[in-house]
């Protein structure tokens, strides 16, 4: 077992008796050994084959693929997620994790694996407060993560930068140099890991002070509006924005159908009982500290609300609790979790509760995970607990404030945060042998996402169709 995969221990089976202390006094393979063995790997996969993109005979229907996923969520919110994919082909890509699986699933791959984000584009990353209550860049969406082969990461996010890319107005010559640079940003920081130590690699994170310092003076300013803007992100500014005072008592603001209080679960029981069982789960699945942190605030409100494109219909509750007094809020957000949409092409190990493999994978890959990230379930469905809107920001993908040099500085950063993610669960050394110092890679990938968002723009168009032939149903607000 090579030291890097050891950082999936916690998804794996570890050994046990004596057989960890041979594990822990066998000789380890030095990084030039192991970027060797990365580089041989190119003999059977080589980096050009990356770009190969042909549609499976097999290929199930798009709309299908959306319609299997409709059948676990919740039927009134299904027009609202058709509504919000149908918004560009940008939303659409954004939606779309288990169309793109499938696709993925019979492509080339060098058998090293990574915990995968599961879900990688453009618009799952930004930026969080860490412990230390610094802001951090990095991804910010783990619904789906799973160990997995580390190019499909890469290969839907070069195809979310062209698709991007084009929302925002630019033409092919610039989306070729979107998708080239997050490669590129790849390459250069999986070869710097590669040579930095475990530990070290485990507490690197993507800070302020190297936003600033790789963004172009005459794009500083915007970026600064948005760090400020995340600071200011505190639960006390979601209470202002998200509570108002009802018979004197501090209540989460209703806005149907997007945030609903309900009396009842879909089984009949008293929200107020279900959400008591289901807070003593969450708190046995955290640690001593964090249990104690937790059980000093009381549970004043919750109420069901719709986040993202790919989650709608998925429960989602928030949950408002009151500290020390009125000043001293807290907002938790319990998430459902289900199988994550790669499982099915994986031999991966089942998960009893799907909220624990997401919490496990983010606090694998990310940074700076949120200190109360935890789990549970409730009649029958899994869920993962967050903190909501603690000091977070995120891209604006604007295309009218938008520059093509402000769009290739991020796709910059997020080559970068999908490099170190893949550090952290993987063996950098492996990966960044294969990847290699020239652009051989750049340029399959290029293809790869050019070729992919032609494909999108298929489905995209069969989306469309259904909702003019009602085949499905689209809601008139998003």
């Amino acid at each position: 077992m090579p030291p890097a995969s050891m950082a999936l221990a916690s998804l794996k089976v570890v050994p046990s008796d004596g057989k960890l202390v041979e594990h822990f006094t066998a000789a380890r393979p030095s990084v030039a050994d192991r970027m060797a063995a990365g580089k041989a790997l190119r003999t059977n996969v080589p980096r050009e084959s990356l770009a190969e993109y042909k549609p499976s005979p097999k290929r199930k229907d798009p709309v299908a693929i959306l319609e299997a996923q409709a059948k676990t969520r919740l039927p009134l919110l299904i027009p609202v997620r058709y509504a919000r994919m149908l918004a560009s082909p940008f939303a659409f890509l954004r939606g779309c994790a288990a169309i793109m699986a499938q696709d993925l699933s019979p492509s080339p791959v060098t058998g090293l694996q990574v915990q995968v984000c599961g879900d990688m584009h453009v618009s799952n990353f930004g930026v969080f407060a860490s412990a230390e209550r610094n802001l951090v860049f990095g991804i910010n969406d783990f619904d789906e993560t799973i160990p997995g082969p580390w190019e499909w990461d890469l290969k839907r996010l070069v195809a979310s930068a062209a698709v991007g890319g084009s929302f925002l107005g630019g033409d092919r010559e610039s989306c070729e140099t979107f998708s080239r640079t997050i490669v590129s940003s790849y390459r250069k920081h999986i070869r710097e890991y590669a040579h930095t130590g475990y530990l070290a690699t485990w507490y690197a994170t993507i800070k302020e002070r190297d936003l600033l310092a790789m963004v172009a003076p005459k794009l500083r300013s915007r970026l600064e509006k948005m760090l400020q803007k995340a600071k200011k992100g505190s639960h006390l500014q979601v209470l202002e924005k998200m509570t108002d005072l009802i018979d004197d008592k501090q209540r989460i603001i209703e806005s149907s159908p997007f945030v609903v209080r309900e009396t009842k679960t879909q089984k009949g029981t008293p929200i107020r009982e279900a959400l008591g069982i289901f807070m003593h789960q969450y708190l046995a699945s955290l640690p001593p500290d964090r249990r104690e942190l937790i059980s000093r605030y009381q549970v004043l409100d919750a109420a069901r609300k719709v986040v993202g494109v790919g989650s709608v219909g998925t429960r989602c509750w928030v949950v408002l609790m009151r500290g020390l007094d009125e000043g001293d809020p807290l907002f938790l957000q319990i998430k459902e979790a289900q199988q994550s949409v790669l499982a099915p092409y994986l031999d991966v190990p089942s998960f009893q509760n799907e909220g624990f493999r997401v919490v496990t994978g983010q606090r694998l890959i990310q940074g700076s995970p949120d200190i109360l990230l935890g789990w549970g379930h409730m009649e029958g469905m899994q869920f993962y607990v967050r903190q909501l809107r603690d000091m977070k920001g995120s891209y604006e993908f604007d295309p009218e404030g938008t520059t093509r040099e402000g769009f290739r500085e991020y796709c910059e950063l997020c080559g970068w945060a999908l490099a170190l993610a893949h550090a952290k669960s993987g063996d950098a050394a492996k990966i960044a042998g294969y990847v290699g110092k020239s652009d051989a890679l750049d340029q399959a990938l290029t293809e790869f996402a050019f070729a992919y968002s032609d494909q999108n723009d298929r489905d995209y168009a069969e989306l469309k169709k259904a909702a003019r032939t009602h085949r499905i149903t689209v809601s008139k607000v998003v």
